[in-house]
């Protein structure tokens, strides 16, 4: 696990939890300020944990998406409680990447534009091929607009290109999220927030999901390693190169040479070398790259096939010391 720091406060958190339930990993990428990456990072697994209990341990798609629309629920009456003291709270959001391991199926679910890309061996060749499991939601992506278009086909005006980058109306370029109530409920949208985030015309359905994409991939032998990380981490590398790069090493310090290389690579396109892009203080950084977040997940498939569980249980979450 590894994470860089670039904006004045750290909007990134992330957690790795394992035990008799299987494994949990997440990865929440914040914007417009760290409050939603921090409530899911306290909230999710707790509600997932609960809500797999419910099913007597069983993992599903539904219990998954159950946990992510109790946070959602749940960071909506926070806002909705603060909304006289902190406006600005209807304006944070975070975007979600979550991996769970439960027995031989790994699932992922995706809110927004972090990425899990899988390390697949290719027969008997030594080589490792690169394989994407997530689903981005950022308007950039042409099938994103026509999702967008299709959600919303009375509003000419809900992506717009705004200096040569595609925005859901303009202000926000992830199409799902938890958190962003000012893009999802009208009660939200208006002063005193900040007049960047108000709609001209009313709101008469909310214009961000809370729903996230979620993928099952049963687990083979030859799937060797997930590399689970932040957009600001694939803004640089491609996920052919990171896979190589995490294969071509042993284990130890993987996420760390990941974003080693993704910063020597942002420092690369600003002609400046990687030393000197290391003296840059925080919150000016920003311009050079984002808060980048990487957990490197390694398949032991003797375990996986015995059905051991982790005991003691594990429990990690990164980016606390704020």
């Amino acid at each position: 696990m590894a994470v860089v720091q670039a904006n004045q406060v750290l909007e990134d958190q992330s957690q790795i939890e394992s035990g008799q339930f299987g494994t949990f990993v997440g990865i929440y990428d914040g914007h417009g300020g760290p409050e939603a990456a921090r409530y899911v990072c306290d909230h999710l697994f707790s509600n997932f944990r609960a809500i797999t209990a419910e099913s007597h341990g069983v993992v599903t798609a539904e219990t998954i998406q159950r946990a992510f629309r109790q946070t959602e629920e749940g960071f909506t009456t926070l806002v909705s409680e603060l909304w006289g003291s902190r406006p600005n709270m209807a304006t944070v959001g975070t975007c979600c990447l979550v991996g769970v391991i439960y027995q031989q199926t790994l699932f992922i679910a995706s809110l927004g534009d972090s990425r899990v890309v899988l390390g697949k061996k290719v027969g008997n060749t030594g080589g490792m091929a690169a394989m994407q499991l997530s689903t981005e939601h950022n308007a950039n992506i042409e099938a994103i607009r026509h999702e967008l278009k299709e959600l919303h086909p009375n509003d000419p005006q809900i992506v717009v290109l705004k200096h040569g980058v595609w925005r859901v109306k303009g202000i926000i370029q992830v199409s799902r999220s938890i958190g962003d109530l000012y893009m999802k409920h009208a009660q939200y949208n208006r002063e005193p927030i900040n007049a960047k985030f108000r709609l001209p015309e009313p709101m008469n359905m909310p214009l961000l999901s809370a729903n996230p994409t979620i993928i099952s991939h049963p687990l083979h032998p030859s799937d060797s390693f997930l590399i689970f990380a932040s957009d600001g981490l694939w803004e640089h590398l491609s996920n052919e190169k990171a896979v190589d790069i995490v294969h071509s090493h042993p284990r130890a310090g993987s996420a760390k040479r990941l974003v080693k290389a993704a910063l020597q690579e942002a420092a690369r396109k600003r002609e400046m070398r990687y030393s000197d892009l290391q003296k840059i203080d925080k919150k000016v950084r920003r311009h050079f790259h984002d808060d980048i977040t990487v957990i490197v997940l390694f398949f032991n498939h003797d375990l996986i096939s015995r059905g051991a569980v982790q005991d003691p249980p594990v429990s990690i979450r990164s980016a606390l010391e704020h």
